[in-house]
């Protein structure tokens, strides 16, 4: 059904947004064949969460990925042997292990992040000031929206480091 006030090919902004979001993981993807370590993308989200949460248990690591004990393990591992994360038995509950990231796993994330915003960087560079503006507007409301449908203590859907604030303004690209 036409939405009044709409133009262009998106009647439904779901869908539009969901072209966007497609948009978007061509571009977070474009690039990081050089980053190495290579890394799954269950991989990446496995350190986005230790890093959004240093120390970490395996059990709550589990709960935050969706994946069994046994499965957390086998990626842990991984990522240990790639130098990418350290576990290590807590201070004070002996039966529990801490999952930190490591300097080089911090740097990995670092590397990403710095392709991603160069990739958006090119593309935001291409769009009108006004354009750029309005979409920063229109996402800052769409995080508040799903903040509130996504309460901030669940660990399924805490955006992690990479939801980095949004500009006020873009300068004018002349």
């Amino acid at each position: 059904m036409p939405r009044p006030g709409r133009s262009g090919a998106y009647e439904d902004p779901a869908v539009a947004l969901g072209a966007a979001a497609d948009l978007l993981a061509v571009l977070h993807a474009r690039g990081q064949d050089g980053v190495e370590p290579a890394v799954s993308p269950s991989q990446l989200r496995a350190l986005l969460a230790v890093e959004g949460a240093e120390g970490v248990n395996l059990r709550t690591l589990g709960d935050v990925l969706g994946s069994r004990p046994p499965s957390v393990t086998r990626l842990c591992d991984r990522l240990e042997a790639m130098g990418l994360l350290t576990r290590s038995p807590h201070p004070s509950r002996r039966r529990e292990v801490e999952v930190r990231l490591t300097p080089q796993g911090r740097a990995l994330l670092d590397e990403r992040r710095a392709i991603r915003v160069r990739e958006l960087s090119a593309v935001l560079g291409r769009m009108a000031p006004e354009a750029v503006n309005s979409l920063v507007a229109g996402l800052e409301a769409f995080r508040e929206a799903a903040a509130g449908a996504y309460p901030a203590d669940d660990p399924h859907t805490d955006p992690g480091p990479s939801a980095a604030p949004a500009p006020a303004s873009v300068p004018d690209s002349a």
